[in-house]
């Protein structure tokens, strides 16, 4: 049995919800045809002197070029029936040394800010490239699956833990952090309540500068205080 990991990627647009995917590769020898390749989540099999979290960060780099990304742990899938469509059976049988062997996978998602990140794809990768989470293509093996529960499992945290601001430029705007909640939440968000609420947080930092190179009015710009959220977490910790 091997242990593999996959990696969820998401990052915002400005406009959209995106996650990371990559096109299988073909062999060059005529066994994999194009019509057999398929998107999925960057991943690849634990070596043994590997940790979790280095594999799936090695994994991500190697395969999309991205590196220094917040990587979270949510969930490990061990179905012995994740491998049954006949593509990828194929796919295995031309890229593992033992293609019937079970696999179990243990998945992060990862959070980046795409004004920072720009995937390039290996040699051996295929595409690397961002797609909207409202139109995802039909993914690999079990990554359907997958990609779903790591936005479910982002929606539950992204308050909670802080995660929004790890999709956001270093300095950003109101209207840029309620947008992002809209769109990970897949509701509108009242104007007036929202930013009554988040100027109640000690960690959203007002900057006296505005934004530049808009046809609007330019709104004032805020950056996000890690060391002010460390330690409001805590104090609720002790209390």
């Amino acid at each position: 049995m091997d242990v593999s990991v996959d990696c969820a990627l998401f990052g915002f647009d400005g406009e959209t919800l995106q996650l990371l995917l990559i096109q299988q590769r073909t062999d060059g020898e005529g066994g994999i045809q194009q019509q057999d390749l398929q998107m999925a989540l960057p991943g690849n099999i634990v070596q043994e002197h590997e940790s979790l979290t280095e594999a799936a960060g090695l994994a991500l780099h190697q395969l999309t070029g991205l590196s220094r990304v917040y990587l979270k742990q949510f969930h490990a899938f061990g179905d012995p029936r994740r491998v049954q469509g006949a593509k990828d059976k194929r796919w295995l049988q031309t890229f593992r040394e033992f293609p019937d062997r079970r696999v179990i996978t243990v998945a992060y998602f990862g959070l980046v800010s795409l004004h920072d990140h720009a995937p390039q794809a290996a040699s051996f990768a295929g595409e690397a490239k961002w797609v909207d989470v409202n139109h995802l293509p039909s993914l690999a093996f079990d990554h359907d699956e997958i990609a779903n529960m790591a936005l479910a499992t982002l929606r539950d945290q992204l308050d909670s833990q802080h995660m929004a601001f790890e999709m956001l430029p270093e300095k950003f705007t109101l209207r840029e952090l309620q947008l992002l909640h809209e769109v990970v939440w897949n509701r509108k968000l009242d104007k007036r309540n929202f930013r009554k609420n988040v100027k109640r947080m000690d960690h959203v930092v007002g900057l006296n500068e505005k934004e530049q190179g808009v046809l609007h009015k330019p709104a004032q710009l805020f950056t996000y205080d890690s060391e002010s959220s460390e330690q409001v977490e805590s104090t609720k910790a002790s209390s």
